[in-house]
């Protein structure tokens, strides 16, 4: 079993910077493939960015590539979600991922373990 906790989401302004964190926990948790995953009101979750365990290679979304950075720390058991020139649009309740079964994984059920989120709110 592992255990997520993200942190780091707000309320800020159109173009600020964000950087969320996600606190793993429990049995081989630096060993899997991480990544970042959000849900807007009425909205699908969809996902945002991924790594894998070596932190070797990461993907993006498209609407947010170039803007935000994933990366991990898997001493500290870390991974973390830098987001620069927020849009509104990145409103959403952010969560981290972990165990992806697959090389990339693009759809939440190809995740085995999941955070309970962090609100990120982007005011025009």
């Amino acid at each position: 079993q592992v255990q997520l906790v993200e942190s780091g989401g707000g309320l800020v302004q159109a173009g600020d910077s964000l950087r969320l964190s996600c606190a793993a926990s429990g049995h081989t948790s630096n060993s899997y493939a991480m990544g970042w995953f959000r849900q807007a009101p009425a909205k699908e979750r969809e996902f945002v960015a991924g790594v894998s365990w070596s932190a070797e290679s990461a993907y993006y979304a498209g609407s947010v590539k170039g803007r935000f950075t994933i990366s991990r720390d898997n001493a500290k058991n870390m991974v973390y979600l830098q987001m620069n020139s927020l849009k509104p649009e990145d409103t959403a309740v952010y969560y981290c991922a972990a165990r992806c079964h697959g090389t990339t994984c693009y759809t939440p059920r190809e995740w085995s373990y999941w955070g309970q989120g962090t609100q990120v709110t982007v005011s025009s």
